[in-house]
């Protein structure tokens, strides 16, 4: 185990924070309470991974799996897995740590995966949240909370890696992904995209340049308490690339050269247990390619009735689908 507390170069990059958060400005270094790996720097992919305690099930291993499982060798020399665990729970944590220092061994010891911990001094004090047991009000501040807890990932593998690949802990990567992945970036023509889609979901499979990687948790961490990061994502590609009073049509076509999707999706959603108490979530990439009638068809089903759409606090917080033509 090594844990970081002097590491100046790290520490450094969450000096950000100190603008945003005036309870951090008396903090002298903000830093990772626990790192598990060998602080591995200079690959070309960096893929975040933050993971909350789901309860009774974890898709965690799952994932991992299919990540580490589908690189080649020079693949994983060239790339760091970061899991980031953002829940206050210890025991979840020492799960966590337990699991993926007896499952990835190899890949702790080669540096090609890591553990942190988010330190919950981090964490301002949201009261403006009301105390509610209603789904709204838990809604909101688990909202709020990821896209601090995406923040703080995307700051620590920022000087990491010249890419940075947002994941979560409940999906499946399609078999060569990351080969897919490379060539992809590798052959681009447009140098000036702003990121790239390898998933519909929300804000998973979101690869961007970790160059820009400030700009964005600097608008996050503006508008953090209004909307879902996804929504975010969104409205930050408005602000910085559609002029006032621009014709849309204009904008749209600019939006395609700049936001880049790539189609098929890489990343398959498998979640049911959301990390929301006591909901369940089906969100399958499957249905998001079907017209809008087919797809009350095919939930209905498979489902016996039940919907199989996605089912977390406004889907909002993570896997949010996005509207055709969008």
């Amino acid at each position: 185990m090594n844990t970081l507390g002097k590491n100046e170069t790290t520490s450094n990059t969450f000096e950000i924070l100190k603008f945003f958060f005036p309870h951090l400005r008396k903090v002298d270094r903000i830093y990772p309470d626990v790192i598990i790996g060998k602080e591995k720097t200079g690959v070309s992919f960096a893929l975040g991974i933050s993971t909350v305690n789901r309860g009774n099930q974890s898709y965690l291993k799952q994932t991992l799996n299919s990540l580490v499982s589908r690189m080649t060798p020079s693949e994983e020399k060239d790339s760091v897995v970061i899991v980031s665990v953002s829940d206050r729970n210890e025991d979840y944590l020492k799960s966590v740590v337990g699991m993926i220092t007896k499952r990835f061994k190899r890949q702790l010891r080669s540096g090609s995966l890591e553990i942190i911990s988010i330190p919950a001094f981090f964490y301002p004090n949201i009261s403006h949240v009301k105390e509610s047991t209603d789904d709204s009000g838990k809604s909101e501040s688990k909202c709020i909370k990821q896209v601090l807890d995406f923040c703080f990932l995307m700051l620590y593998a920022q000087p990491k890696a010249m890419y940075y690949l947002q994941l979560e802990d409940d999906i499946i990567a399609k078999k060569m992904y990351f080969t897919k992945i490379t060539d992809f970036v590798h052959n681009i023509t447009s140098k000036n995209w702003f990121y790239i889609e390898f998933s519909i979901l929300g804000f998973i499979g979101k690869l961007f340049k970790s160059q820009d990687l400030p700009d964005f948790v600097r608008f996050f961490l503006m508008f953090y308490k209004d909307k879902p990061i996804d929504l975010l994502l969104r409205d930050i590609f408005q602000v910085k690339m559609c002029n006032p009073g621009e014709n849309p049509e204009k904008c749209a076509e600019r939006n395609k050269q700049i936001r880049i999707r790539y189609k098929p999706s890489l990343f398959q959603h498998v979640g049911i247990q959301s990390s929301f108490p006591g909901i369940e979530q089906y969100s399958k990439i499957l249905l998001i390619h079907l017209r809008p009638r087919d797809t009350q068809r095919e939930s209905m089903s498979r489902g016996r009735g039940r919907s199989r759409l996605p089912a977390e606090p406004g889907a909002q917080c993570g896997a949010h689908p996005r509207a055709p033509g969008s």
